[in-house]
Order: C-alpha cells, then sequence, then structure tokens
C-alpha cells in the first residue's frame, strides 16, 4: 500500500519549515503546538524517516524532508488553485459559456452584451456559433452550447424560450432605385419587382416567403444568395430588392444601398434565448442569460428597426 498522506498533513510540514519552528507554526494555522508536533510525528511515521531535524533553537528540514516539501508545495498549490477555480465557476465569475446564433445577431445584437459581459466577468471565456436557425436550435438540443440566440420560429416545445428583441422587416434597394425616396414601402409595391431572396434554409426567407405567399404577391425574377454579404452585394449591383431584418443592415453598410421601412403589414421576426431545461446551466451560463434577458433596461443601442422587449 502506498504512502497514506493527507493534505492537512502537508499544510502542517510545510508551515512548520517555513515558520522554522513548531511554535510560529503553531500560531499561523492556530492550533496547539502539542496537536501540530503529533500531526508531523505520524507523517515521519507514515512515510517511515524523519522530516525535520531539531534543534533547541531551530528546526531544518532533512534532505528527505525537503524533498517532501517540493511535492507537498505543488500538490497544495494545485489543490488551492484547482478550489479558486472552482470558487469562482460557483460564483459565475470564472469558466466558459457557449452561444449560438444567427449570423445577423452574432454581427449586430451580440457584441454590445458580450462587451459588457466582459467587464464583469474577465475570466469567462465565452464561444459564439453562428449558423442558419436549424443548426442552431440543433446545437442547444444535442448541448453543444449552453444558450441560444435566435428566432422563434419552430423552435421545439422541449425547449425554454425567453424573447427579448424584436427585429422590423425593412425593403433594401441600390441608391437612385425608383422606390428609395419613399418614407415606406408597402410589400404590395415589391410586386414585379426583381427580388434578390436568401436561400431557403434561412430563416428570414420563410418570413418573408410567409408574407408573400399570405398576400398574394409575385415578384419579379428571383435571385438567391446564401449570406447577408452576398445578398448586399447583388441587390447593389442592381439585381433585385431585398427585404430584410433591420439587425442585418450593419451588415451591409460596405455597399451603397437604401433601407425603407417595410408596412401593411408591418412584420417583425421575434428574438428569443432558448436553452435546454434538461440541462442546467452553469452560473456563468445563468449571468449572460440574466444580461442578455434584461438587455431592454441597459443602453445597448440598436439597429433601425429593432426594439428590446420589456
Amino acid at each position: 500500500m502506498g504512502i497514506d498522506l493527507t493534505l492537512r498533513h502537508l499544510r502542517v510540514v510545510v508551515a512548520v519549515a517555513d515558520a522554522g519552528g513548531y511554535t510560529a507554526a503553531a500560531r499561523e494555522l492556530r492550533v496547539a503546538q502539542s496537536s501540530l508536533s503529533r500531526t508531523v510525528q505520524e507523517v515521519e511515521h507514515r512515510i517511515g524517516v524523519p522530516l525535520f531535524d531539531r534543534t533547541t533553537r531551530s528546526v531544518h528540514p532533512t534532505v528527505d524532508g525537503a524533498e517532501l516539501l517540493v511535492t507537498a508545495r505543488r500538490l497544495i498549490t494545485e489543490f488551492d488553485t484547482a478550489l479558486n477555480h472552482f470558487e469562482g465557476y460557483l460564483a459565475g465569475t470564472r469558466g466558459s459559456v457557449s452561444v449560438a446564433t444567427l449570423p445577423s445577431l452574432a454581427a449586430s445584437l451580440l457584441p454590445a452584451v458580450l462587451a459588457a459581459y466582459r467587464l464583469d466577468h474577465p475570466e469567462v471565456a465565452v464561444s459564439v456559433h453562428d449558423g442558419f436557425s436549424e443548426e442552431v436550435l440543433d446545437l442547444v438540443a444535442t448541448g453543444a452550447v449552453d444558450l441560444a440566440a435566435t428566432v422563434s420560429t419552430a423552435v421545439p416545445a422541449s425547449l425554454a424560450v425567453r424573447h427579448v428583441a424584436a427585429d422590423r422587416f425593412m425593403c433594401v434597394m441600390p441608391a437612385g432605385h425608383r422606390l428609395a425616396d419613399a418614407d415606406e414601402i408597402t410589400w404590395a409595391e415589391l410586386a414585379g419587382e426583381p427580388f434578390v431572396a436568401f436561400e431557403r434554409i434561412s430563416s428570414i426567407r420563410s418570413y418573408v416567403d410567409g408574407v408573400l405567399v399570405r398576400r398574394g404577391i409575385r415578384t419579379g425574377l428571383v435571385t438567391e444568395a446564401r449570406n447577408v454579404v452576398a445578398v448586399a452585394g447583388l441587390v447593389a449591383s442592381g439585381l433585385g430588392v431585398s427585404a430584410v431584418p433591420g439587425l442585418v443592415l450593419p451588415m451591409m453598410a460596405f455597399v451603397d444601398v437604401v433601407a425603407r421601412p417595410l408596412v401593411d403589414p408591418v412584420v417583425e421576426r421575434d428574438i428569443c434565448l432558448v436553452h435546454d431545461p434538461r440541462r442546467p446551466l452553469s452560473p456563468a451560463a445563468r449571468g449572460l442569460m440574466r444580461l442578455l434577458a434584461g438587455a431592454g433596461e441597459q443602453s445597448f443601442t440598436l439597429p433601425a428597426g429593432v426594439r428590446w422587449m420589456s
């Protein structure tokens, strides 16, 4: 059987070595000197060698004692560091948080909130995974991420949902387009217009198609693209107009496009926080969830057409 020593044993041995004597070590540890002496004797008995050379004035480690002290100091440091980390984990000041989200939210909604979170949680590592809505929900459902910020359409009943923002749809068009001077544009005015659409896997596409079908609006020739940057470039080049939520607009600022609110009807997509209630959130993740849920009470600015929900 191996040597059986506890962390208390090691702390006592280190304390005696650091203090250079039993009296000072007992005072430092706030224990009786007789108890401390018995602990050292117990350690020596268990390992089979003396740890200290004792004189009337001082105590010095033996060769074997010095070797044990190297190991003891390392183990104590590792143990204390691990407990400090766990204490920080319980307080939500250490650990990690993973968030899945849509690209538009990753670029426009989350950055200011995550920056504020980092100020109060500098030792929490945050990772952001962006993707289409189905991909985002899959990451939550499989436990690959702690939580998600996404749209509320088609969220499985097994996941918990909290609505945090509303994102209004806008019409984007190339500068100089015939509709560019209007203050707002009706969906019916898109009839016959060449249209730049997101691919069908996109949550944006499902919103837009739903309005067009319900209103019986047929656009002109449709050009499809997968991501916001491509849609922006195609619109700016004159291949058509598009309908996009407000959170997308900052990602289109690199090209010369005009955005106007769409009305009749006003269409908003609900932005929500999603997590799996069967998997309890870590304290750090709960802290981020609270900050996102209460973002409307903070001074976080949003693009045109986007509003926090109280």
